[in-house]
């Protein structure tokens, strides 16, 4: 089994300790932080420029870590994560009764991924689910490397790879001192640069919360095409004497 590296090590102690991390994911960089951390979610939110009427979607390391987070995973949603995880499939599940998390407007519901980049999954195993948005300002392109990443939070982005042994203080209990406040801003946002990832395309997202459980709904068309989606529900869909998914928007089945 390989052990993290010096930047991977410095990466999941910051966001342990409610730092907010810039990563590389199977789709664009995103920004993010622990999903169970209201405080560094709202932080996180806050960099974006983003209100809580738009909570970020959580990654995940694997369906194990939906376990304590979700109410249930539907028929339909385990064929997904079966033909589509890891990769650019984000499921919008009902969140688990009591869940205390506080990721803004869900309407107790969560969108949840698990991405296919082995930086990414390995942060995921060691710290838990984490929300992450992509990292940009809202409105702006997504960033695809490491450098659009720093150019998207101008003076706050250290790149975990600069960071010494002696800034990694055991236990500290706080983000790491990543660095100087450059032009007036401070450099609280770490980066582990994976280097260029595939985007811009973002994942697609399913709804099947609620009655879409069996009438899953398309809120986004991404990587993975509504013909694909078709391709894997139909058949779940089927077997519970439940209507098809249109394999084009709009067409009828």
């Amino acid at each position: 089994m390989d052990h993290p590296s010096p930047p991977a090590l410095a990466a999941a102690r910051h966001v342990r300790a409610s730092g907010l991390l810039v990563l590389p994911t199977d789709t664009v960089y995103g920004i993010g932080c622990l999903a169970s951390d209201a405080g560094a979610v709202a932080r996180l939110l806050a960099a974006k420029g983003r209100g809580r009427q738009m909570p970020p979607p959580v990654l995940v390391a694997g369906p194990e870590q939906l376990d304590a987070i979700v109410a249930h995973v539907p028929a339909t949603a385990r064929a997904l994560m079966e033909a589509c995880w890891p990769g650019a499939l984000t499921l919008v599940l009902d969140a688990a009764p009591g869940l205390g998390w506080d990721l803004g407007e869900t309407g107790g519901t969560l969108a949840v991924r698990m991405p296919d980049h082995p930086l990414a999954l390995a942060l995921l195993r060691q710290v838990g689910p984490m929300a992450v948005t992509s990292a940009n300002p809202t409105g702006e392109p997504p960033a695809t490397d490491a450098a659009s990443s720093r150019a998207a939070f101008p003076g706050r982005v250290t790149d975990a790879g600069a960071l010494t042994g002696a800034d990694l203080p055991a236990g500290s209990g706080r983000p790491l001192d990543v660095g100087a406040p450059t032009d007036g801003a401070v450099a609280d946002i770490l980066l582990l640069d994976g280097g260029p990832t595939p985007g811009p395309v973002p994942s697609t997202i399913v709804s099947l919360a609620g009655r879409h459980a069996l009438a899953p709904l398309v809120l986004r068309e991404g990587v993975i095409t509504r013909a694909e989606l078709a391709d894997v529900l139909n058949p779940v869909l089927a077997v519970a004497g439940a209507a098809p998914l249109a394999r084009e928007e709009g067409a009828q089945e």
